[in-house]
């Protein structure tokens, strides 16, 4: 299940109702709709001939092997129809037998001719398995969205940390692409943490953000375990711990986190007890795996 931990009060302004054509199609967004799936597998592994990519929050959750499959799967809407959405939400995939499967948009709202996720394959995952053994590449399915409560507070001007883990990064890309893309005059520094250089699966995206923006962002990735073919000069450990190890008084940021729940609670505890971070500006997506037997229930 997905479990949303956004700690801001305003945290359901972003889903409050709203008058006349707007109220209409933002009721319009939540409808159950089907849509072409079209998914384009890439393993890390494979590298040399093509990149890798994702992830997200079905099925069981197994010991990770030392590199991760990720997918970046494309979703195209019906002609002529938009999804409204904020950058960070996510969507519901509604699978057969009443089954869902959620997974956050890696898409900022101006760029929506289609809906980009990020899915990490779990073996023996009732949806996941499908997606990297036996589809082709134009499914069918329908999905439930926009959802959710992280987002960017853009009424603050304070600069943001931003920490993802694994596949975590997804949602975390969408909120960047974003601000970037409207100029926000906003200090971002993205921490992204991964067990090796192979699970870094889009690095030269957040590197071409840092280039593109040396004044506004920084891009600092962070390996757990590094494998020795790596050859890695960077940040090694755990990625919070690297937040911890730049920063002295977090009083004057806001935090946007996205991982599993073990990281975004020893995040949350220790910027906030350790590094005077204020409970209502650190913001979280945190996600878990579906048990396999429920799943296949």
């Amino acid at each position: 299940m997905r479990d949303l931990q956004g700690t801001h009060p305003d945290r359901s302004r972003r889903l409050r109702p709203v008058s006349g054509v707007d109220a209409d199609r933002r009721r319009e967004s939540f409808r159950p709709r089907a849509v072409l799936l079209r998914a384009a597998v890439e393993r890390p592994r494979d590298r040399g001939a093509r990149s890798a990519p994702r992830r997200r929050h079905p099925d069981p959750a197994p010991a990770l092997p030392h590199r991760v499959d990720v997918a970046i799967v494309k979703v195209k809407l019906p002609a002529n129809e938009r999804l409204q959405f904020l950058a960070g939400q996510y969507i519901d995939l509604l699978l057969k037998d009443g089954h869902r499967r959620s997974f956050s948009l890696a898409t900022p709202p101006h760029a929506d001719e289609l809906l980009e996720l990020h899915i990490r394959h779990i073996t023996g995952g009732f949806f996941t398995d499908p997606l990297f053994t036996t589809y082709k590449g134009r499914e069918i399915l329908r999905f439930e969205g926009p959802l959710g409560t992280f987002y960017l507070r853009e009424d603050s001007d304070k600069p943001i940390i931003f920490v993802a883990g694994g596949t975590g990064f997804a949602p975390i890309k969408a909120i960047i692409e974003h601000a970037l893309y409207h100029k926000l005059p906003r200090p971002m520094v993205l921490y992204w943490g991964a067990r090796a250089k192979a699970d870094l699966y889009q690095p030269d995206v957040a590197a071409e953000w840092q280039r593109a923006n040396p004044e506004h962002f920084t891009f600092i990735p962070v390996l757990s375990e590094p494998a020795p073919s790596d050859q890695w000069s960077g940040r090694k450990g755990f990625v919070h711990q690297a937040v911890l190890d730049d920063f002295d008084d977090l009083s004057g940021y806001q935090v946007y986190a996205c991982g599993g729940p073990a990281m975004i609670d020893i995040a949350r505890r220790d910027f906030t007890t350790r590094k005077r971070l204020p409970s209502d500006e650190f913001f979280a997506d945190s996600f878990t795996y579906a048990a396999e037997a429920e799943a296949r229930k």
